[in-house]
């Protein structure tokens, strides 16, 4: 069967009719494409190719890399996903095993920044170690200084992984927890180096409501031109480490950060179903949640340039649809790459009529 775009779903179904931007919809109400793993730079070719003769399977799945932040936010996207490691003595991740591990690499972390104590932004403990913004408050920094310099942009959604599951390999160094006390400080970096006046958090969203939930149910969340200039994080946790996010702040009261809650508790606002066919995600974007989807994973779509996950994302209404791949890899040899129509990042949500 042929795969019908994203652009063609939307030509066959004209009793969809979309919102404008000069409308002035509510941030529930548009889709954007952003990326995954956006700090990620490539392994190193002699370190891939050692790693390749072990594990091809999983070589393969990590084969790929990004551009610098600010230029995917110059090229239109408005998502970015950030992995984060706790490092609150500092040096855990100063000194990667894979270095050893392949001659010929280049060197790591001259300045010594990894050395310090604070969080740190990388993929794989001692493989997949090369962030072009090697720490959380790198980050951030440039972040805030794009944003300066565009200070009309659309919002930007920042979907953040706390990582600290156990590592099974051998050798490898094993993540520090992330206690109630840690997320308080990832909270305080993030408003710190961002401003609390360029961040929606959920007190935002929640107003006069009495959760966050049904503040959501009611469409309360700020109007496009309210939010231009600003950021919007979702911590992309569940289980045990979302609950400890959670406590003793209900409906994420005094939280920076949206929490991957479930439909009917107090913090349900943003969830992320990475599965673009779940059926359930145009109901939940109906009823006001943001949902974040994969249009892509483990290079397989670019593989095959097999776009039919990127086409169930855009017709489901996922407000977030993240990629590997908004240009051409230039890993292996594939057509495939994602955007709306003429090159966008950026639309209205298919899902609501004017």
């Amino acid at each position: 069967m042929r795969i019908i775009s994203c652009i063609g779903l939307l030509l066959v179904l004209p009793a969809i009719a979309l919102i404008t931007v000069k409308e002035d919809p509510n941030i529930n109400q548009i889709q954007v494409i952003g990326s995954h793993n956006s700090y990620k730079q490539a392994i190193e070719p002699a370190l891939f190719s050692v790693f390749k003769k072990t594990d091809s399977v999983s070589a393969s799945k990590i084969d790929y890399e990004h551009i610098s932040l600010p230029k995917q936010l110059d090229l239109g996207l408005r998502n970015l996903e950030i992995d984060v490691y706790a490092d609150s003595a500092g040096g855990k991740y100063a000194q990667p095993k894979g270095l050893g591990w392949a001659k010929g690499q280049s060197a790591f972390d001259a300045a010594g920044i990894m050395e310090k104590p604070g969080f740190k932004v990388l993929h794989i403990p001692e493989l997949d170690f090369r962030s072009s913004v090697p720490t959380f408050v790198e980050a951030l920094k440039a972040l805030r200084k794009w944003s300066k310099a565009h200070r009309d942009h659309t919002p930007v959604f920042i979907t953040l992984e706390a990582k600290d599951d156990s590592i099974k390999r051998p050798g490898f160094t094993q993540p520090e927890l992330f206690t109630a006390k840690v997320f308080d400080e990832l909270d305080k970096v993030i408003t710190e180096n961002l401003g609390k006046e360029h961040l929606i958090a959920p007190d935002d969203v929640k107003g006069k409501y009495r959760t966050l939930e049904e503040a959501v149910l009611h469409q309360n969340w700020p109007k496009l031109s309210k939010a231009k200039g600003k950021f919007i994080f979702v911590l992309d946790a569940t289980g045990k480490k979302r609950a400890t996010y959670i406590q003793n702040h209900p409906s994420l009261k005094s939280r920076v950060m949206f929490a991957n809650a479930d439909p009917g508790t107090p913090e349900a606002a943003f969830m992320i179903r990475n599965n673009p066919n779940d059926k359930e995600i145009p109901e939940l974007v109906k009823k006001g949640y943001i949902i974040r989807t994969r249009a892509d994973n483990d290079t397989q779509q670019a593989r095959k340039n097999d776009k039919s996950d990127f086409n169930a994302a855009c017709s489901s209404g996922a407000q977030v649809i993240t990629t590997d791949y908004y240009q051409k890899s230039t890993h292996f040899s594939s057509d495939y790459f994602v955007s709306f129509a003429d090159g966008a990042y950026f639309r209205a949500n298919p899902l609501f009529k004017k």
